[in-house]
C-alpha cells in the first residue's frame, strides 16, 4: 500500500510546481521516514477501534505507513481523520485512502476535513474544550506539519495567542494542536524542525507542550539535506514521540541516523529525562553521546546564571550598513572605535586592523556604550568551524584614550548589569566560554551557527568567587588557549570523576 502511494505521490510532485506547494509549506515525507515514524508508537494488539488523526495528510503517506503497522500488530478497526487544506491534493488523498481501505485487513473508516486545522479548532484549544460538544480526541496522532512562516496578524497566529510570541511558524502551532487533540495517554509522532527546542521565541509553546505532554523519543538526522531529499530542502529536522501525560518518564531515548536516510546503523542513547528537558526554561537538549549527557548533568549542578550574578550577554549596538554615513576608516577627532568580530583574535582584541569602517562618529547615543571591561563573543560562525563560541577579552585600560566605544551587531558582549566587570571576572568568563566544555554545551543547546544572547544568559555558571579564581589562574598563566581553559575549568568542575561536585 505504501509503495503504491509513494508512486502516486511522485507523479503529483512532478506535476505540481514547487512554488504552489510552497504556498502551503508542503514537503512530503519519504517512505523510509514514514515507516520509521509509524514504528515509534507503543501499540498492543487490541479488539477495540483505534482513532487516528493525520493533521496535515497531504497524499496520505504517513497514514498509510501507520495503517500498515497497525495491520501487522493485529488491530482490527480504525477510524481515521485526515486534515488537509490544499484542494489541489484532495482528490489524490481520497483516492489513496480508498485504495488502502480496499487492500487492508482492517475495518477502516475515514473522513477528510478540508478545513484549516488550526483556526477551526482554536476555540476549543483556547477554552480547553470546555465549551465544545463535538470535540474529538484521538488515540494516535501523526504528522508532518507545514513549515510556513506566518505574520503576527495571520489568522492562525491570532487564534492561538497563548503559545505565540512574535511572528510564528505554522509547524509549532500544528504540534500544540496535535497534542491537544490526543486522549489522555495518547501518543503523537511528529517530524519537525529542531528550532523550538531552545530560545525565548518558542518559550510559550514549550511551556504548553512540555507541560501537557512528555517526550519519550527523539530522533536526530545527521545530515540536513537528506530528510526531504526529493524536495531539496535544507532543514535541521527531528522526529519526536510525545505522550499526553503529566507523568515524567525516567529516560528519553535519543537516536540518530546517518545521512543516507535509510535508518540503518541507528545510534541509540538513553538520557535521564531531567537532563534532556529543563524544568526551569523548558529547553530540550539534543544529546547524542554519553559524554554529552554526563556533561549536561555535571554543569547543571551549578544553579546560577549570568543574570543571577549581575551580568548579562547583549548584542552589539551598531548595524554598520544602516549607519554608513557615520563610518570612517581612520580615527578622527569625533570618532570612537567600532569593534567587529574580526577584531577578536586568539582571545585578544586587536585594534585597529586596517578594516574599513572600524571607526564610528560619536553622534548617536543608541550606538554608544561605556568603555569598560567586557567579554566579546562572536555571534556567527560557520558549520565547519571548530568552535561555536569564539570570544575575546576586552579591557578598558587598553583603550584608555576613549571614554566610549561601539560594537557591531555581529558580536555579543557580556556586561555587568549594575557594576563594571572586574578584570579577573572577564578572564574567568573567558575560561568558561573558551573551554571545550561550554562550547559543547552550547552546541547541544542550539544547532544553529548563531550565538543567541538569550540562551547564553540561561546557561549554568559557577559562583562569582569561582569565576574570579579561574580568572586569576588564567592571568597568571598568560596562556589563552582552549587547552589551558579546559585545564583550569576541570579543576573546579571535576569532569574526570563525573561526580557533579562543585568546588569553590
Amino acid at each position: 500500500m505504501l509503495d503504491y502511494i509513494i508512486k502516486q505521490n511522485s507523479s503529483y510532485i512532478d506535476a505540481m510546481p514547487k512554488d504552489v506547494r510552497k504556498k502551503y509549506g508542503q514537503f512530503f515525507t519519504s517512505k523510509e521516514t514514514a515507516i520509521y515514524m509509524a514504528g515509534l508508537y507503543s501499540i498492543e494488539k487490541s479488539s477495540r477501534t483505534l482513532s487516528v488523526l493525520d493533521t496535515g495528510a497531504g497524499s496520505g503517506i504517513l497514514s498509510a505507513a501507520l495503517l500498515e503497522r497497525l495491520q501487522k500488530i493485529g488491530i482490527k478497526a480504525v477510524n481515521l481523520t485526515c486534515y488537509e487544506v490544499d484542494e489541489n491534493i484532495l482528490e489524490l488523498l481520497k483516492s489513496n485512502l480508498e485504495y488502502i481501505r480496499e487492500n487492508i485487513n482492517i475495518t477502516l473508516k475515514f473522513q477528510i476535513i478540508n478545513k484549516n486545522y488550526i483556526t477551526t479548532q482554536s476555540f476549543d484549544f483556547n477554552h480547553n474544550g470546555e465549551c465544545s460538544t463535538i470535540l474529538s480526541k484521538y488515540d494516535l496522532v501523526i504528522g508532518n506539519p507545514p513549515y510556513l512562516k506566518l505574520s503576527k496578524e495571520a489568522p492562525e497566529a491570532l487564534s492561538m495567542p497563548s503559545i505565540c510570541y512574535g511572528a510564528p511558524n505554522m509547524y509549532f502551532l500544528f504540534a500544540a494542536m496535535a497534542l491537544f487533540n490526543l486522549k489522555k495517554d495518547g501518543e503523537m509522532v511528529y517530524i519537525i524542525p529542531r528550532s523550538w527546542t531552545s530560545g525565548a521565541y518558542f518559550k510559550k509553546f514549550r511551556e504548553y507542550f512540555l507541560s501537557e505532554g512528555k517526550i519519550e523519543h527523539i530522533h536526530l538526522f545527521i545530515s540536513r539535506n537528506k530528510v526531504f531529499e526529493a524536495e531539496k530542502v535544507l532543514q535541521e529536522t527531528i522526529i519526536i514521540k510525545v505522550r499526553k501525560t503529566y507523568v515524567e518518564p525516567k529516560v528519553i531515548e535519543i537516536t540518530s541516523s546517518n545521512a543516507n536516510n535509510d535508518f540503518n546503523n541507528i545510534q541509540s542513547l538513553l538520557v535521564p529525562y531531567n537532563v534532556a528537558v529543563s524544568n526551569t526554561n523548558f529547553y530540550v537538549y539534543l544529546v547524542t553521546t554519553k559524554e554529552e549527557s554526563e556533561l549536561l548533568a555535571t554543569l547543571d549542578t551549578w544553579k546560577e546564571t549570568l543574570m543571577d550574578l549581575g551580568m548579562k550577554m547583549k548584542t552589539g549596538l551598531t548595524v554598520d550598513f544602516r549607519n554608513r554615513d557615520l563610518l570612517r576608516d581612520k580615527a578622527e577627532s569625533d570618532t570612537i572605535p567600532l569593534f567587529y568580530s574580526q577584531h577578536i583574535k586568539n582571545g585578544e582584541i586587536i585594534f585597529p586592523i586596517g578594516k574599513s569602517g572600524e571607526y564610528l562618529i560619536n553622534s548617536k547615543s543608541g550606538l554608544v556604550q561605556a568603555n569598560k571591561n567586557y567579554l566579546f563573543v562572536k555571534r556567527f560562525s560557520s558549520k565547519e568551524e571548530k568552535r561555536r563560541l569564539q570570544c575575546g577579552i576586552y579591557l578598558a585600560e587598553n583603550f584608555s584614550n576613549y571614554s566610549t566605544i561601539s560594537t557591531q551587531n555581529k558580536i555579543n558582549f557580556i556586561d555587568g548589569t549594575e557594576n563594571e566587570l572586574a578584570k579577573v571576572t572577564v578572564y574567568g568568563l573567558y575560561v568558561l566560554f573558551n573551554s571545550k566544555i561550554y562550547d559543547m554545551y552550547y552546541r547541544i543547546l542550539n544547532g544553529s551557527t548563531q550565538v543567541n544572547a538569550t540562551e547564553i544568559n540561561t546557561i549554568p555558571v559557577p559562583p562569582i568567587s569561582t569565576i574570579n579564581k579561574m580568572g586569576i589562574e588564567l592571568m597568571a598563566s598568560e596562556i589563552l588557549s582552549e587547552e589551558n581553559c579546559d585545564r583550569i575549568l576541570e579543576e573546579y568542575l571535576n569532569v574526570e570523576k563525573r561526580g557533579s561536585k562543585r568546588i569553590s
